[in-house]
């Protein structure tokens, strides 16, 4: 029985960058709280299995001192006045993973011929929010009045997903880790970030949010694209961001999908503003949010009673239940996007890429599952 000379700390830094409790790995280890103390020590394959359930690399138990680890890419998050916490192993996890499935694809692109994006990077933090916002509509086919076509914010935002991959954007939407649904994805920790390449630009959004809410982090995040800046972002509506480009990016993603030219028409002075928030929300498809954002921002509400109107409808959308659900092989498509979830299995069923790394970029295990889910796509396997 060979045992692991793990120092105490290394056990206590893992544990609180889970954000486990210790005595919940007590449950699943009965001597966890005499190895964090020093007075027991583990054998090599329980700290395997301890690092399995923590979501840790092993090698990191064997460290001198806890590792810093930083995100790959800018986080430029603001939370009130509060400091952002350190990212979580599932944040980091999902980054990593959409950085190698980027990789593969810019890869693919370039075997494939595909020419640079010209939008990536157009644009500047001096270019006009209105204009850049037309800009991106007429890139992406997706107008007011189509918008409003949509009968369900569901269907909206499968819409803009689908215009975006249509126009070469890699969107991938998950409100877990890969495919582990022990393992969900905060909203309050982040909402979305972008991975800025002319040849394979990524978007990913937290699925675990609203669907309304996923609608203007999708717009959020298709702004730092043309921005031509990589970054990981907390796009609420009501934030005022402390780094310019999530602030531009904000404001560009508001007048997308919300054109104050368009709001000054539709919006009634003397209609009560609960109704009105509702009626707005459901013609341009957004978050009451980000209607009584777009209210504000046209002058019709005041600093005060914004504040308090919004905190209060924050607090009525938290008190809705969420839904999920659905099955995987759809669900699968939507987690990996459907552009590269055609390039991956073409590649692979021809040939050109092993099926080991499509399972890993897939996250699943069997030629079985990647024939279904071939056929989720309406590709013969």
């Amino acid at each position: 029985m060979i045992r692991a000379r793990v120092k105490p700390e290394l056990l206590r830094w893992a544990r609180q960058r889970a954000g486990m409790d210790a005595d919940k790995l007590a449950r699943r280890f009965p001597k966890y709280h005499e190895w964090e103390s020093g007075v027991a020590v583990p054998t090599l394959k329980q700290v395997e299995k301890l690092a399995n359930v923590i979501h840790a690399p092993v090698g990191y138990f064997f460290l001198t001192r806890p590792p810093h680890e930083g995100l790959p890419i800018p986080d430029l998050r603001t939370v009130g006045s509060l400091p952002v916490r350190e990212p979580s192993p599932n944040l980091l996890s999902t980054i990593y993973l959409c950085q190698q499935r980027q990789e593969w694809y810019r890869e693919y692109a370039r075997t494939e011929g595909e020419a640079p994006m010209p939008f990536i990077g157009s644009e500047t933090m001096a270019s006009e929010i209105e204009r850049v916002a037309s800009r991106m509509r007429d890139a992406l086919a997706f107008e007011p009045p189509r918008q409003a076509a949509f009968p369900t914010w569901t269907e909206a935002l499968r819409g803009l997903i689908d215009a975006a991959d249509s126009l070469g954007v890699l969107v991938m939407v998950n409100g877990v880790v890969g495919n582990n649904t022990h393992r969900g994805l905060d909203p309050d920790e982040f909402r979305g970030f972008a991975l800025v390449d002319d040849l394979a630009p990524l978007v990913f959004i937290n699925g675990a949010d609203t669907k309304a809410a996923q609608i203007f982090t999708l717009a959020h995040e298709l702004a730092h694209l043309w921005l031509g800046e990589s970054a990981l972002s907390d796009s609420a509506p009501n934030a005022v961001p402390s780094h310019g480009v999530e602030a531009w990016c904000n404001r560009v993603a508001a007048e997308f999908l919300v054109p104050l030219r368009i709001l000054r028409n539709e919006f009634r002075a003397s209609e009560d503003l609960a109704v009105a928030l509702a009626r707005l929300a459901r013609r341009f498809k957004v978050s009451t949010l980000v209607i009584l954002r777009r209210i504000h921002d046209m002058g019709a509400l005041g600093d005060g009673p914004f504040r308090s109107a919004y905190q209060a409808e924050l607090r009525r959308l938290q008190a809705l239940a969420a839904t999920g659900g659905g099955s995987f092989f759809p669900t699968l498509r939507t987690r990996v996007g459907r552009r590269f979830g055609n390039a991956l299995v073409m590649s692979t069923l021809g040939g050109r890429t092993s099926f080991t790394v499509s399972y890993r970029l897939l996250g699943i295990k069997t030629t079985g599952a990647l024939q279904d889910f071939a056929a989720s796509l309406g590709i013969e396997a």
